[in-house]
């Protein structure tokens, strides 16, 4: 069974748990140590940034996770896939947050609330960590807090990316203008042409009827190979609760119902409650795509310094990703 067939058939079970490392996130140790943990908990996709030196240490954890399967009591039936995602000017997922010291008053308040550790006791953002989630700025009373979009030129990074190991390709098109998120969509599935390509879409800028139709013309262009993540508040998952999962499963709702017949992962706000909900709801989904919450649950673990070297560790952290994973897949 190739490569192609064998994720299908992940999803067509829906079986399917992807990790999402952080599109922004640059830092290639953490991404390896994350795509290790959720490898040997039982995902089979890992969400990286289009950073070349960040695919290396996503293909790092996976070969670190098959060396130590057989020690941890551990089946990894099928390798993990690397999918790369890259967004459109104006899309959360690849701005960075900078803080402006002429204005910062240096209260503290941005410290605590940065999901990725990313600000320093100087209130300096540091670049390859900041996912651009937002959080800093929401504490910020005197709007020191700016953004800068940091787009990737796709003809030269996703060919790289490809080559050191990376098999789908994602787009984050969560932008008003039509036009452009085509543009990059048809750039994409020239560049990958024998594996499922995804969209990932939010109702910040469309109405069901917009959203809807942008997913029909991606279809058009990518036949069964689509896959829509449906994002339901992006970069939301920071809590274990229905209602922090309630808008993913509920844009999910409304793609299911339009008949077009894409592969659908919920995504954003994303927890260990996602696909209990979705049962309850009734809304079939193909897989579940958790990035905040899934980092944030093995941190405190995958952060320390004797981490690599500790099996004992390493068996604590994929214990607690293999619960998340266990809950959001059939």
């Amino acid at each position: 069974m190739n490569r192609y067939d064998q994720l299908k058939k992940l999803m067509d079970q829906c079986r399917y748990f992807k990790t999402v490392c952080g599109a922004g996130n640059e830092d290639p140790q953490e991404v390896r140590r994350l795509t290790m943990v959720y490898a040997l908990a039982g995902a089979c996709s890992m969400d990286v940034s289009a950073n070349v030196d960040v695919v290396k240490g996503a293909m790092q954890g996976l070969d670190t996770a098959e060396l130590l399967a057989e020690k941890l009591g551990k089946t990894i039936p099928v390798r993990p896939y690397i999918n790369v995602s890259v967004g459109l000017k104006g899309d959360p997922h690849i701005r960075k947050a900078r803080i402006d010291k002429d204005i910062c008053t240096q209260c503290g308040n941005c410290l605590d609330k940065c999901l990725q550790d990313a600000i320093d006791d100087n209130f300096v953002v540091a670049q390859q960590h900041c996912i651009g989630c937002g959080k800093c700025d929401e504490q910020c009373d005197v709007d020191a807090i700016k953004y800068y979009d940091k787009r990737v030129n796709l003809q030269e990074i996703i060919p790289e990316c490809l080559a050191s190991g990376a098999e789908t390709l994602e787009l984050h098109a969560i932008i008003a203008d039509d036009d452009a998120v085509m543009a990059d969509w048809k750039l994409l599935n020239s560049m990958l042409k024998d594996n499922y390509i995804s969209m990932c879409l939010d109702r910040h800028f469309l109405s069901d009827v917009h959203l809807l139709d942008r997913i029909q013309r991606a279809y058009e262009i990518s036949g069964d190979r689509l896959i829509i993540q449906a994002d339901g508040i992006p970069m939301g998952g920071g809590e274990d609760d229905y209602k922090s999962t309630l808008q993913a499963i509920a844009i999910a709702d409304i793609i299911e119902k339009s008949g077009i017949p894409c592969k659908l992962l919920a995504s954003g706000g994303t927890n260990s409650k996602t696909r209990e909900l979705a049962r309850l709801c009734g809304v079939h989904v193909h897989g579940v795509s958790i990035g905040t919450y899934a980092r944030r649950i093995v941190k405190h673990i995958i952060n320390r310094p004797d981490f690599d070297d500790n099996l004992e560790l390493i068996g604590q952290a994929v214990q607690i990703a293999e619960q998340l994973v266990k809950v959001n897949i059939a």
